[in-house]
């Protein structure tokens, strides 16, 4: 039970270090469905960095590709006023086919050694503590005040004298850092890039925030539901169940399906900041 509940835990670390960037995000009313390309924009640079100068700088190459992507998010939708979930869209994809374009220059045949790779036990650990990190940061400092605001009535707050735009840019940093860390969290853990390394795991992100209606422990409790189910996949794959043998495709499935299920029953229970979107 102990060794499942640390695999637990390591699967879904890397999920709630991308909730807790969606949360900053999506609170102050910016909507991200950009998480999956951060994540994977940072697993490659990462990748990339941390063997040929080391943990650290491959962890700040991350945080730093993933932010600049997410300032980029602001400029499209706050400047520009592009609409959320185009910009989001087009992350995802210039993620997806820079990092395996520049795959084959940069990470073929590179394997991070453990002193390559950032101390993951204390990432996990720091892992549990940020939804309650989070939690006090948007409840008990000025600027959560401000950054809930933004997300729930920008024109009042404007009114108040505080810019949203402004707030707003401050989360979306806070999105890059979180997602920075998540990417680089999963390449260690796998050693090297490979394409589509997240997997979906931004999407799940995702999820996980609507599942916990935007607030950051519910969402980090439905994170850790989501690590059970890949626990459940990683451990029972290649088992049978009453002498049968189940496909290992069926519970590889069963991470998304569970998403699937939850959010057909929770969408529309769960309310979104009612700024959510607006300018």
């Amino acid at each position: 039970m102990l060794a499942f509940l640390m695999l637990v835990v390591t699967v879904s670390a890397p999920l709630i270090y991308a909730t807790m960037a969606g949360y900053a995000s999506e609170r102050s009313g910016v909507i991200n469905i950009g998480l999956e390309g951060k994540m994977l924009f940072a697993c490659f640079l990462c990748a990339a960095i941390s063997p040929r100068m080391g943990a650290i700088p491959g962890l700040l190459a991350a945080i730093i590709g993933a932010t600049v992507l997410s300032i980029i998010h602001w400029v499209l939708t706050q400047k520009f006023r592009m609409d959320s979930i185009i910009s989001g869209m087009a992350i995802n994809l210039f993620a997806a086919g820079s990092s395996s374009f520049l795959k084959f220059q940069f990470t073929t045949g590179q394997i991070m050694r453990d002193d390559q790779k950032i101390p993951l036990n204390i990432f996990y650990i720091a892992a549990l503590l940020a939804p309650l990190a989070l939690y006090w940061v948007a409840n008990r400092t000025r600027f959560g005040v401000r950054l809930r605001s933004s997300g729930s009535d920008p024109d009042r707050t404007r009114m108040a004298g505080i810019n949203p735009e402004r707030v707003r840019f401050l989360s979306l940093l806070l999105t890059g850092l979180g997602c920075g860390i998540a990417g680089a969290l999963l390449a260690s853990e796998t050693n090297q890039f490979s394409d589509n390394m997240t997997a979906g795991r931004g999407f799940i992100a995702l999820a996980a925030l609507i599942l916990g209606g935007w607030r950051p422990i519910q969402s980090g409790l439905a994170c850790l539901a989501f690590g059970a189910a890949t626990a459940v996949q990683i451990k029972m794959t290649g088992q049978t169940v009453g002498g049968i043998e189940i496909p290992s495709e069926a519970w590889k499935s069963l991470p998304y399906l569970v998403t699937i299920i939850a959010l057909s029953g929770f969408v529309g229970k769960s309310k979104a900041p009612s700024g959510l979107g607006k300018l």
